[in-house]
């Protein structure tokens, strides 16, 4: 078996990540409390509260603010504002948490001497995660086996999902005129099935990859030579696992009659007692959302008095569970008839939104009405964006599964929401198609957690859609 090279998933780069952060953190206050005149955090087994109430202020603000976001964290320019944001924010929760975490200081000094240690002990790792982490000797090598004519996305795909994996070279396995021209203009070198083996043992390789919309285009060499590849234990994947692992999103362009393979949709669409769980949740929070709404209606008033000048609200018929049409309210944001010719996709810079609809949109205020769908039972709190009639019929044509997206509840956020921006077009619906369906396939308490916390960051950057 040839030595393959050492990389890191994706995965085990946010682990590293999260627990260099802590342990980076602790030994620099551990530094400065034995070096400075240091009072406010001293770390001793007496105290270990407080280490644990600054792991968590440190875990879940570093996630609000994308700290761990690994395209911004290997990009010097990118990952300092979520840094900054990240101290700032952990310092202030733990001087407002007196109970669990250490009383105030006689001398502000120390309060700067704490945040300077959290801001240093961050800026440090992550420029040492950058040094070595994300260098070419951990990238995760490897070879593509597939069909020509889909070279172009599949290299795309891999390189804006993640900066460490490298496609080396490529094994064609379709005939087809001009195809030199085409892996020329990709810069992958191109190789011969029976040298297979011989290049995965020279470059390294950790894994084959095979990308082909019609398995009879595996000849029998490359058939015989993957088989033993297998044989000798090199990682051989379908591109669709890949594609899944890497974008979080289920590529649905690439599934055919087989699709029952790439649905094994989460047992908790039906598991009792999560649904359970979830609506009492979805209660609580929609309560909780309607009290919370109630204090930015002054400020709603006045700006749809100033900006917007006309109704209030709007009610639109949108697509529910198993197709079931329901009535959606939100905060208009649009001049009045936007529609009066018939609907019409919202895209960017759409010039039917007025001055303070945008700033709905984009703070998601306009949204916070759906509580009362979410009340009703109609919408859950996370789900498939709800869409119109209108686009459902005309979307169910062009894009194959989309239907599926109606076996759970529509969500005042959800995956596609929190992931992608405003769409208008068929290939961005294509795109929010991928994230639903990802959702749905892997619905669960962690996913639904992680989803609040993106949600919390796409209201913070203004990136509400």
């Amino acid at each position: 078996m040839p030595k393959n090279s050492i990389h890191f998933d994706i995965s085990e780069r946010k682990v590293l990540l999260r627990l260099f952060d802590i342990v980076f953190i602790l030994l620099t206050l551990y530094f400065v409390d034995s070096i400075f005149d240091f009072e406010y955090f001293s770390i001793s087994k007496e105290k270990w509260k407080w280490l644990v109430v600054l792991i968590v202020y440190v875990s879940i603000f570093g996630t609000v603010f994308e700290l761990y976001d690994l395209q911004k964290s290997s990009k010097l320019e990118t990952f300092w504002v979520s840094i900054f944001l990240t101290t700032s924010t952990t310092v202030l929760f733990n001087l407002l948490t007196p109970f669990f975490t250490p009383l105030l200081p006689e001398s502000r000094l120390q309060i700067l001497y704490f945040f300077i240690s959290i801001l240093i002990a961050l800026l440090g790792w992550r420029i040492i995660y950058i040094t070595l982490i994300t260098t070419p000797r951990f990238y995760k090598r490897v070879l593509l086996v597939g069909e020509i004519s889909n070279i172009k996305s599949i290299i795309r795909t891999f390189k804006n999902s993640d900066p460490n994996y490298k496609v080396v070279g490529f094994v064609n396995c379709e005939v087809s005129d001009g195809y030199e021209d085409k892996i020329k203009f990709t810069g992958l070198q191109e190789y011969h099935p029976k040298d297979m083996y011989h290049i995965i043992k020279e470059h390294s390789i950790s894994e084959v990859v095979v990308a082909t919309y019609n398995s009879e285009n595996i000849t029998p060499d490359i058939y015989r030579q993957l088989m033993g590849l297998l044989e000798n234990g090199i990682p051989i994947k379908e591109y669709t696992q890949v594609y899944e692992e890497l974008t979080q999103r289920i590529p649905v362009q690439f599934v055919g009659k087989d699709f029952y393979k790439y649905f094994p949709f989460s047992r908790n669409n039906q598991n009792k007692m999560y649904l359970l769980f979830y609506r009492l949740f979805d209660l609580s929070i929609s309560i909780v959302g309607i009290l919370l709404g109630v204090l930015f209606i002054p400020l709603i008033l006045l700006g749809n008095l100033i900006g917007n000048k006309g109704p209030l609200f709007y009610i639109q018929e949108r697509v529910g569970k198993n197709g079931n049409l329901f009535k959606i309210i939100k905060y208009r944001t649009m001049i009045p008839n936007a529609e009066k010719n018939g609907a019409v996709w919202a895209k960017k810079n759409d010039a039917r939104i007025t001055v303070f609809g945008k700033f709905l949109r984009n703070s998601r205020l306009d949204e916070i009405p759906q509580f009362i769908n979410v009340l009703k039972g109609e919408m859950s709190l996370i789900g498939p964006r709800p869409e119109r009639p209108h686009f459902v019929r005309e979307l169910s044509q062009v894009l194959p599964f989309y239907d599926t997206r109606h076996i759970v509840k529509p969500g005042l956020t959800g995956w596609a929401q929190v992931k992608t921006r405003y769409g208008s077009t068929v290939n961005d619906s294509l795109l929010k198609l991928q994230y639903d369906l990802y959702y749905i396939k892997h619905r669960s308490f962690v996913l639904d957690v992680n989803i609040l916390f993106k949600t919390l960051s796409t209201v913070i950057f203004f990136r509400g859609q």
